[in-house]
């Protein structure tokens, strides 16, 4: 995994540098007016499409979101505290301060170090900085469960926005920043998006954009085979994106490893599919675009925040409706929790770091004109995060049947909420030599704990054998999680024996050497579905 990770990245490098020394010569212009005036319509994309899907997120799990969207233009002051745009910020942060050619673990050290919660592969990503798994290590399925996750792809954002033309330039910048958290279709989310937002500055026609965006991922990719299956529905049901929505649901419903034996999809794939979804159905309308994207549902803030910064580029903050420009007028010198930065300010630097970026590929820039030099888009090599890895079963830590202690393990008892009721969460144990063993057949599995202040090393082994050493504290930005705490895939079929030993050591910082374990996923290896479904007009 780890060479893989880092051919790929050699692998992409050069080819990205071979194919910049022999592009065309052809230019295309844009006054510096229209560039910033595209580029604040981004970014008033992302804070009008997060708050208008906010109250909606995770409400609609595979279902349509059919109840009542009140949003007014006085809600976009919710954008300043929303996780989808602080998150990038801190990236934008990182490149005034070390520079945009700074390796991604200056990018990754600032990102982890920031004062606020994660969840998912960001989360994974600051505990794997902490335990010295450094990108592209830190969104690798080896040490990230979370690979798929939409991470990514709602934090690419800037790079799209400050590469007007630039596919390759955007690609480039994204694979070292989405390495740090994602891997696979979950780096290839923010490609996706950020060539959109590339492939917009020169084009209102959606479909040639959604088409062209298309050719900086890799053609044999599920995320690739989604897009275009979104195409193809819309071609077969070309108004009713309901009709759409269901097929594709079918297809696609159970592809998310994070939230496998569930209704929940933070999955990149289907999410970014919506995003298409709403694109084409909304025909170039932004309250149409955002209501449809908005009900296709799960993580229905991120979504809609993409759509809508995808019209925004399209359109020029200018060509925006006139109550959305108030709305974002309105508190363009907030600061962004987190940040050091507004909705202005953010304009303004991401236009500098455009016209840096549009020179620097060769381009001319002065305060009339800029021109830039074609690019042609260029595709990644394909990596699949977790092939054939399919969802079998999940064992709570209270199930008779599996699980075997040996030494001095307690149940953990929490409160629950709003009930107030007393529950057994978890088991721990927190002297050396503590074991707890589980069987189970199959060819992967995750045990989940909880990530606390008390948190101690424990070794895990697999048949037998040391697979690697574990520290579950985690008191960052004063959170603690239950997570995905270890795991392992690609087993050999067939019976399986996990140890996981308490060593009675813990980081300097810890409070304690507890470790608590509260379930196990196992995992098997066969076909998805989606592989061999056919839609039912081709049947």
């Amino acid at each position: 995994m780890k060479k893989a990770s880092i051919l790929t990245s050699a692998a992409i490098m050069i080819f990205l540098t071979y194919s910049c020394s022999n592009s065309s010569k052809e230019f295309r212009s844009i006054s510096p007016e229209v560039l910033k005036d595209k580029i604040a319509g981004g970014w008033a994309g992302k804070m009008i499409g997060v708050t208008y899907g906010a109250p909606t997120e995770f409400r609609a799990l595979s279902r349509i979101y059919d109840d009542s969207i009140n949003w007014k233009p006085s809600d976009i002051s919710g954008s300043m505290w929303q996780d989808d745009i602080y998150v990038q910020l801190t990236f934008l942060m990182s490149m005034d301060k070390y520079g945009m050619d700074a390796p991604s673990k200056k990018y990754q050290e600032m990102f982890a170090k920031a004062g606020y919660q994660l969840w998912h592969a960001n989360m994974q990503a600051r505990k794997n900085y902490y335990d010295s798994i450094f990108a592209p290590l830190s969104g690798s399925p080896e040490y990230n469960l979370h690979a798929d996750d939409i991470d990514f792809q709602i934090e690419a954002d800037y790079i799209g926005f400050m590469c007007p033309g630039m596919p390759r330039t955007a690609t480039e910048i994204a694979d070292k920043i989405g390495r740090i958290m994602n891997y696979g279709d979950g780096v290839y989310g923010g490609i996706f998006v950020a060539a959109l937002y590339s492939e917009a500055y020169f084009t209102s026609d959606i479909p040639a954009i959604i088409e062209k965006a298309l050719k900086s991922i890799p053609a044999e990719s599920d995320y690739n085979k989604i897009v275009r299956d979104v195409i193809r529905l819309h071609a077969q049901y070309p108004s009713d994106w309901r009709a759409s929505w269901q097929e594709l649901e079918n297809k696609w419903g159970d592809v998310d490893i994070c939230g496998a034996g569930t209704a929940f999809n933070i999955d990149a794939k289907l999410n970014g599919a919506y995003i298409v979804m709403g694109l084409l159905y909304g025909e170039g309308d932004p309250v149409k675009t955002l209501d449809i994207t908005t009900r296709c549902g799960q993580d229905s803030d991120c979504n809609p925040s993409n759509a809508l910064a995808v019209l925004g580029v399209i359109k020029g903050f200018s060509g925006l409706p006139g109550y959305m420009q108030d709305g974002v007028t309105a508190i363009g010198d907030s600061l962004f929790i987190n940040t050091t930065y507004s909705f202005n300010t953010a304009v303004s630097a991401t236009d500098k770091y455009a016209r840096e970026l549009i020179a620097k590929d060769g381009g001319e820039v002065s305060d009339n004109s800029i021109k830039i030099k074609l690019q042609e888009p260029v595709a990644p090599p394909n990596e699949i995060s977790f092939p054939d890895v399919v969802f079998d079963r999940r064992m709570e830590i209270f199930d008779n049947n599996g699980w075997k202690f040996k030494g001095n393990w307690k149940a953990f008892e929490k409160i629950s909420w709003p009930e107030k009721k007393t529950y057994k969460q978890s088991m721990y144990a927190e002297n050396a030599g503590d074991e707890l063993e589980i069987s189970f057949n199959g060819t992967g599995i995750s045990i989940n704990g909880n990530w606390v202040k008390d948190g101690g090393k424990a070794d895990v082994f697999v048949d037998g054998k040391l697979h690697r050493s574990i520290d579950t504290y985690y008191d960052f930005a004063n959170q603690e999680h239950t997570a995905s705490i270890w795991h392992v895939l690609n087993l050999q079929p067939g019976d399986h024996i996990i140890r996981i030993v308490a060593s009675g050591e813990k980081r300097p910082e810890s409070a304690g050497t507890r470790v608590y374990i509260e379930s196990a996923i196992i995992f098997k290896t066969e076909k998805k579905k989606n592989e061999s479904y056919k839609f039912s007009f081709e049947k």
